[in-house]
């Protein structure tokens, strides 16, 4: 995009304007480390823009509080305080069943993320949120607690402009079809190569 400005300009009926405030799926996949970080900086963003932001945090433990957490809700008490920016919801899809995966059985697991997604369809229909963060969304799917080829239609045909964007690794190939912006992080090296384990302000 050199300058801003597209390469190609499809024959699709729709002004400039129109074209450019599409709303789009975007999905951050790979084996690389800032997925989740590049989702939860775009939120800040959406939030400065006075965006409705809905995050459904799917796969890291229900008891661990992350940085971007506090950022968002603290920014949602600017929101109710002052007017500015927009309404922050943080949501954690199940009870700490990512890692661990010590408290109940797997078809307890399966069916909190089914009817997170549940609940994620819901809003999408009824148009809640200007921006869904859906973190580490990918592996409920890749899992087969999520039925991909639902969530692939019931993201295409979301009513309104509603951005959606998705983390985690291994996204399933039908879902990065139906994506408008996908990027994938690629890991070089990791301080974990050499021993080092995750510290703060890094990895939380």
């Amino acid at each position: 995009m050199p300058q801003g400005q597209p390469l190609v300009v499809p024959d699709d009926g729709l002004t400039t304007r129109q074209r450019r405030n599409r709303p789009l799926l975007i999905v951050n996949t790979g084996p690389g480390k800032g997925k989740s970080t590049a989702a939860f900086g775009l939120g800040m963003r959406a939030w400065n823009q006075s965006w409705r932001i809905g995050v459904f945090q799917f796969v890291k433990s229900a008891k661990w509080r992350v940085g971007e957490q506090s950022v968002l809700e603290t920014l949602d008490e600017v929101h109710r305080e002052t007017g500015k920016g927009g309404p922050v919801e943080w949501h954690k899809m199940g009870s700490g069943w990512s890692w661990s995966r010590k408290q109940g059985t797997e078809d307890d697991h399966a069916a909190d993320a089914a009817e997170g997604w549940a609940e994620i369809a819901r809003r999408l229909e009824r148009e809640e949120h200007d921006l869904y963060i859906l973190d580490e969304f990918t592996y409920p799917l890749k899992w087969g607690w999520v039925d991909v080829d639902e969530v692939v239609e019931t993201l295409r045909n979301r009513p309104g402009r509603q951005h959606v964007v998705i983390t985690g690794r291994d996204a399933d190939p039908r879902l990065i079809e139906a994506a408008d912006l996908v990027t994938e992080m690629a890991k070089v090296k990791h301080p974990m190569d050499v021993g080092q384990k995750g510290q703060r302000g890094i990895e939380w």
